[in-house]
Order: C-alpha cells, then structure tokens, then sequence
C-alpha cells in the first residue's frame, strides 16, 4: 500500500477559488467539447441555452401551380416543434494532491505527451476531471438514459421512443404515423410486425449498409451533410471488411490489412461515435441532429476547493455544474437501425 507522505516545500499550494462566467464557460467547453461526436461536430452545438429550447420545423408543399391571372392559395405549410431540454449536471469530486503531483511535476519539465501543459496545479486538475467529464458526455450522448444518475436522454432512447409511437400492427405488416420516424425497412428480421436489429459483423456489415442507404428518403439522400453514424463495434466491422473479408481476396485497393481504410460508404460519410451502443447505425444529417447546453452562460462556475486549509487533509475539490441535452429535428429524415 502506498505510504502517505506530507507535501514539502515547492510543491503546490492551491488556494480556494471559484472561477465564474467567462473563465468557468472556458474549462466546461473545453471539458464537454473534448467529447468526439461533439469535437468533431458531427451534431449541431447549441450554446447559452438556460432552460429551453424550441427546434421548430417547417413542412412545405404542393406551392407550385399553373399560373393565372388571380391570387390563388395552393400548397399546404406545417409548422411543427420539437423541445430541446438540457439536464442539469453536476461534478463534486475529491482528489488527494498527493495521487497526482508527481505527474505535475513532470509535465513542467517537459516529459508530457500531451500538447499543451497547464501551467498551475489548478489547470492540471481541471484538465484531468475534464477528460473525464468528455467520455461521460460522449456516452451520454448516444446511449444516455435521463431517469438515470448523472444522464441525460441520450439519441438512441429518443429515437427509439419515437419508432415506437409511429409503429402499429396491421395484419403483419408495419404502418407509419407522421412524425415519427418510419421502421426500417431493409431486410432485417420481421416478428410480430416488429424489426429486430440483430448483430453487425465483418461479414454482414456492407448488406447491412446498403439495406441501411436503401431506406433514406430521396429527399435526404444526396445532401452535403448525411452522416452514417456508428458506434465503435461497427467501425471495427466495416474496417475488417474493406481488408478483405467482403470485397474481393485482395482487399480495398490491394492493401490488404495495410492501413485504415475509407471511411466512407457509396459517397456517404461515416463517422464513428464512441458513445453509441452495439449495433446501432443511425443515417441522418448533421443539421437534424442537436447538442444543447448553457456552458458557455455567465452562471456557470468551477469551484476549486484546497481542503488543507480546512479540515488539515491533502484533498482537494473539484465542483463543476452544466447542462446537457440531445434532442432531433425531422423524423422521417431519419434512419435508425437497432431501435429493439
């Protein structure tokens, strides 16, 4: 077990502190952020929203019509909304200086891999607390469950619901209520009217994609910022794949195992997102899927607690609050392989 040592004369002093607004919207950004799906942009990123927000959709058609020499009304318009609600969160953490001084310290001679070093004590706890605040978030995103402690209503249980509200049973085959984004319709398994996942592996990862691409409404297909989105299981799925075990006994472009293949399927992105569950594809555009948070309001604070000064401990305390939250635009626009 490791001794507990005292701290000696050079090593850091960390007085109590709070940083607000600006600086605190700062280190929460940079904690959030770090999270890839939201590094990346892969979603639409919706700062400063303190309660609410109201994703409004707009449904035009039947506008053109043969011309006369009178006003006449044609076309239909339908305005829709949807409710983006970020879940208060919280970090109250207590650290022992001791666990990472070493590391501090050698990050300021230089060993560090990382590319920026923090340059106080402060800034080198926050940054750690804040990688960790990243992978939480990331999987939050995807697979969160807001009943849960420290979730908020992740995407997948979103458009789940939503799949679910706009499926009935009609003498065996699925019908779709607007709104709500259709069943798949590829050639997964049907029981009871309803579609079944099932497994993405290296040997049915391409059928799967085309089953997947061959469901998008013509309308979506083609746009600049369709996105395949898939989690890392997926990713490995399709990679092993392009190396040969689906495109020919030489692999994408003779390279075998050689080097990371294209992250791309017949002209459509894919973009893998660590947060999401086994199995799940999701083929929406970027535009149509939100991230909202009120990280970057003036509310928001870090408190940096030294507990040495308090109670005589070595702790040391990190308090954080933000909010987080995921919400979609257009339903129809959407795919979702592996809604049960």
């Amino acid at each position: 077990m490791k001794a507990k040592q005292n701290f000696t004369t050079g090593q850091p002093s960390i007085p109590n502190s709070t940083y607000a607004g600006e600086f605190a919207g700062q280190y929460i950004a940079a904690a959030l952020l770090s999270a890839k799906t939201l590094d990346n942009k892969y979603v639409e990123i919706h700062p400063n929203v303190k309660f609410k927000e109201v994703i409004q959709k707009l449904d035009v058609s039947g506008i053109v019509q043969n011309a006369s020499c009178d006003f006449v009304t044609s076309g239909s318009v339908t305005l829709s909304e949807r409710i983006l609600v970020p879940k208060e969160l919280q970090v109250n953490l207590s650290l022992c200086k001791q666990e990472f001084v070493d590391s501090w310290n050698a990050m300021q001679l230089g060993f560090s891999a990382f590319d920026t070093i923090p340059a106080s004590f402060n800034d080198y706890l926050i940054s750690y607390v804040g990688g960790q605040v990243a992978e939480v978030t990331e999987q939050n995103i995807w697979a969160g469950v807001s009943g849960s402690n420290g979730q908020f209503e992740g995407f997948q249980s979103l458009l789940s619901a939503s799949v679910a509200a706009g499926t009935t049973i009609v003498s065996g085959a699925i019908t779709v209520s607007t709104g709500v984004i259709p069943a798949f319709s590829g050639s997964a398994t049907v029981v009871g009217g309803q579609p079944i996942s099932g497994s993405i592996t290296s040997a049915n990862v391409i059928a799967k994609f085309n089953d997947i691409v061959n469901s998008i409404p013509d309308a979506v297909y083609g746009k600049e910022d369709l996105l395949l989105y898939v989690g890392t299981g997926v990713a490995k799925a399709y990679q092993t794949a392009l190396g040969g075990g689906s495109v020919g006994a030489n692999g994408y472009n003779n390279q075998l195992t050689v080097g990371e293949k294209p992250y791309n399927f017949n002209g459509i992105d894919i973009v893998m997102c660590p947060g999401m569950s086994a199995n799940k594809v999701v083929a929406a555009q970027k535009s149509n899927m939100f991230f909202g948070t009120g990280l970057l309001s003036d509310y928001n604070e870090v408190k940096v607690l030294d507990m040495s000064n308090i109670d005589g401990s070595q702790n040391y305390r990190v308090i954080m609050r933000f909010t987080s939250g995921v919400q979609f635009g257009i339903a129809q626009d959407i795919v979702y392989y592996g809604a049960y």
